[in-house]
């Protein structure tokens, strides 16, 4: 997958959004640049399935050597799924941030949240002025 096709928060988490039958569904994970500044990571706690979270909400949290760092969620909605193999495989998120790193899906139940990302370019803006 591309991060120019992806939205981004402010807190580095990324958005995808599909239609599964005729319900809107957003594929979360965190930047490839969340992943650098974290760097060696060893545990992440993830959320269990049935949560409702509200955009902007505490889901889970990753932990590296330098630092614990939450996950924080850019929708509202409820998980439908997560991704169970990623703490046991955390170079997943090294290796692929925006693939087989995915962290959660949540089936929306606001779109209007969505108009608040940020596209690939703003979000790259942002990192860079971060740096």
């Amino acid at each position: 997958m591309k991060p120019e096709e992806l939205l981004f928060s402010e807190t580095h988490e990324w958005v995808r959004i599909e239609d599964a039958d005729g319900v809107k569904v957003a594929t979360i994970g965190i930047s490839a640049f969340a992943v650098e500044l974290l760097t060696d990571l060893v545990f992440m706690e993830l959320p269990p399935v049935g949560k409702h979270v509200a955009a902007g909400e505490e889901f889970g949290e990753v932990e590296s050597v330098k630092a614990v760092s939450p996950m924080y969620s850019p929708v509202d909605g409820e998980i439908i799924e997560v991704n169970r193999e990623l703490p046991d495989q955390l170079e997943m998120l090294n290796q692929d941030p925006y693939g087989a790193g995915w962290i959660v899906k949540i089936r929306l139940t606001d779109e209007t949240v969505l108009s608040k990302l940020m596209d690939f370019g703003a979000y790259q803006k942002q990192c860079a002025e971060a740096e």
